[in-house]
Order: structure tokens, then sequence, then C-alpha cells
């Protein structure tokens, strides 16, 4: 889910392919930027917004990109470029993350660059380390380039939501919105700070009776946890990851199916949804 301002960030639509397109360092040691770069380079500038991230800096030297320690991501980038990436978020290194970024993507200019990460489930106990370094360091050097037209918006990107809270409990330097994976969905959506894997008998459960509701509603899974999680105000777009190209035609696709009110009623009434979450209209 990205949280923020609305109106400032809403995707614009552009002949048949997505309006925002989120990548980062991270991925694949810069691999990714490449190719989202090199397809970006056939539309015109304006018609999509760009965001990435900072915190990990992918330096010259190499490294076998399968036995990286990448936390709950695994080998999710085994075959990714060899480059060796550092945790950083200082200022220095935020300036060469943005400007390194800008090469990769073949851009002049980014939309929105969200602190990456920058919570437990990659740094444990030492978290709250690397948020004080990023406050006195990425915060501050991503609220002078947003000034200076440099990006147009910066936020945290971040699997947990204490980070966030943390981040709103401060004066300055003030984020423009929030990216938050996974903890606003149809299938949790009570407990934000709920790990989904290894999935309880409760969750299970809960999966069992979310689909056999779709399936009597004739819904797709997909459609309705798309739909669901852009219900909510605070929502301003939906990134879903796609692990190969054939996805994408299928999130479009779930994003435009007719989903009726009657199915959404039923969550409502079984318990599945929660009482003061936003449904679709």
């Amino acid at each position: 889910m990205f949280a923020g301002r609305a109106s400032a960030h809403r995707s614009p639509t552009t002949g048949g392919l997505a309006g925002l397109y989120d990548t980062a360092p991270f991925y694949g040691a810069g691999l990714a930027e490449l190719r989202l770069g090199e397809l970006l380079s056939r539309q015109p500038r304006d018609t999509y917004v760009l965001s990435t991230k900072v915190g990990r800096v992918v330096l010259d030297e190499v490294e076998d990109p399968a036995a990286r320690e990448l936390g709950e991501k695994g080998g999710l980038f085994a075959h990714g470029r060899p480059n060796r990436m550092v945790d950083d978020y200082s200022a220095d290194a935020t300036l060469r993350s943005v400007e390194d970024s800008l090469k990769r993507l073949g851009t002049d200019r980014l939309d929105i660059v969200w602190v990456h990460d920058v919570a437990q489930d990659f740094h444990g106990d030492h978290w709250l380390h690397h948020f004080e370094t990023a406050r006195t360091g990425a915060f501050r050097v991503l609220s002078r380039l947003r000034d200076e037209g440099v990006i147009g918006a910066w936020g945290l990107g971040v699997n947990k939501a204490e980070p966030i809270e943390l981040t709103l409990d401060l004066d300055e330097p003030r984020p423009d919105g929030f990216l938050l994976a996974g903890r606003y969905t149809l299938l949790d959506h009570d407990r934000a700070l709920q790990r989904l894997l290894p999935a309880s008998p409760e969750i299970v459960e809960r999966v069992r009776r979310i689909r056999e509701t779709a399936e009597r509603h004739g819904v797709g899974v997909k459609a309705a946890a798309l739909q669901f999680s852009l219900a909510h105000p605070a929502s301003a777009a939906v990134i879903p990851g796609a692990t190969r190209p054939s996805r994408i035609a299928e999130d479009v696709a779930a994003l435009h199916e007719e989903v009726p009110a009657a199915f959404w009623a039923d969550l409502r009434a079984s318990g599945l949804v929660s009482a003061a979450a936003p449904l679709p209209a």
C-alpha cells in the first residue's frame, strides 16, 4: 500500500502501461533499475510516475549473488548483478544512491524516493541505530532534494509499521508519504504487525473462507485483494510485485474486474473484513 498525498501522486493513465513504476537498487543490485530504464525510455517522461529507493549503495566490486544474506528475501535476487551492496543511510550515501539511480534509470528526475527497509526485518535489534542514521542523513538530504526540485517527494518504503509511526512523531524532516508492503491487505488488515509466514492455523482458515466467498460470488481473489487495498482514502496506489511478465496483464485485469457489492457485504457479515475498513464502492 502506498499511503500519501493522493492528489500529488495519483498515477496517470498511459496507453495500456502502468502509471506508477516502483523499483530499487536492492532489486538485483541495480538490474531492475537498468531494465526499467530501458522500458521507460520508449515512453514520454510526463506519462508515468517513477519511484526508487535509497539505503543501499551498489558498489563496483563483485561477489557471488547467491551467497548474499538478504533477510527474508532469501535467494530472490540470486540471478541479479554480482555487484556488492552495502547498507548505508548516511547523507553522502543517499546522494550517491540518487545519482546512481538516475544514471541506471536513464532519467533526469525521480518522482518519489523511498528510504528502504529501515526496520527490524532487515536490521534486527540494530534497526533503531540505522533509523537514527537515516533521520540525520537520508531524511534531511531527501528533504533538501525535494525542495530543490531534484525529486518530487520522499518517504519510507518498509515492511513494518514501527518506522512509520516513529517518523510521524518527528517534528522534522517531514515525509510526503509511505510505502508499506503487505500490512494493509484483504487477508491481514486488523493487525498491522502480524507476520504472514509461517501461516498460523487461523490465517490458513481465513484464506480458505475468503477464497470460498470469492468463488461463491464469481470473484477473483486477486481482484478482491487489489481493489480492497485501494478503497481506503489514504491509499494512493497499489504496487503488485510481478514475478513474471504474464502477471502484469493479470494485475491490470484484476484492477478492472467488476466485484459485486454483495461480495463485500458477505465478507463484512462473516467477519472477514474489519468493520472499520472502507470497502470499494
